[in-house]
């Protein structure tokens, strides 16, 4: 295991640098919030990153505290890392530094990888800001499928990429426009469901309120 690298300051934000200020630690907390993750998986949704890296980070997150790895039974019997309750508190971290770099995106350059799940952490704190309730949403792009538990999830992943696990509380389908203004901060959820650009289907209660914003 790496020796702890520390700048050695009676600082709070030194010491939360000491133990999330190495490139790609964060990343892989955005990926885990998703829930428990095969180390292949977090690999392949972490384009860019080396394999020596990604062990160490994951290394020192669990040195840390922050993540844990665990074995699956059978027939899985493959290990998976995932979010202790200290790594979930760096949720808010990773919305305040989302809010700040939205408007740093600009557009879509060719160089740039992008996952459909990747939205869901601002989606989210749209849902919020509109507060419509709590449910499960389900979100179409055109980069794919992902989903969304809306209030109440503080133990259970916030986010999984692919279809909801059940018949969701609430579909959404952002087209490329209104998707790409959301997450440069442009526009807000709010905005958008007003204006009739994102498309909202559902029976239950949260379909209802995200309609009648």
């Amino acid at each position: 295991m790496s020796p702890r690298r520390s700048y050695d300051q009676y600082c709070s934000a030194a010491r939360a640098l000491d133990a999330v200020g190495d490139r790609w630690t964060l990343l892989i907390v955005r990926e885990l919030l998703g829930g428990p993750r095969r180390y292949t998986d977090l690999h392949a949704d972490l384009p860019g990153v080396s394999t020596d890296v990604l062990a160490s980070r994951l290394k020192d997150m669990e040195r840390d505290g922050l993540s844990t790895r665990r074995r699956l039974p059978p027939p899985g019997a493959a290990y998976v890392y995932e979010l202790t309750a200290r790594g979930r508190e760096l949720l808010p971290v990773l919305h305040a530094l989302g809010e700040w770099g939205a408007p740093a995106l600009g557009e879509l350059r060719p160089t740039d990888a992008v996952r459909a799940h990747w939205f869901a952490l601002p989606l989210l704190r749209g849902l919020e800001a509109v507060g419509a309730g709590e449910g499960l949403v389900e979100v179409r792009l055109e980069e794919g499928l992902f989903h969304v538990w809306l209030g109440g999830a503080e133990e259970g992943p916030l986010y999984g990429d692919g279809p909801a696990p059940r018949e969701p509380d609430a579909r959404l389908a952002p087209d490329a426009r209104t998707s790409g203004a959301l997450n440069r901060g442009t526009s807000t959820l709010l905005e958008e469901l007003r204006e009739g650009r994102i498309a909202v289907t559902g029976e239950g209660p949260l379909a209802k309120a995200l309609r009648e914003v």
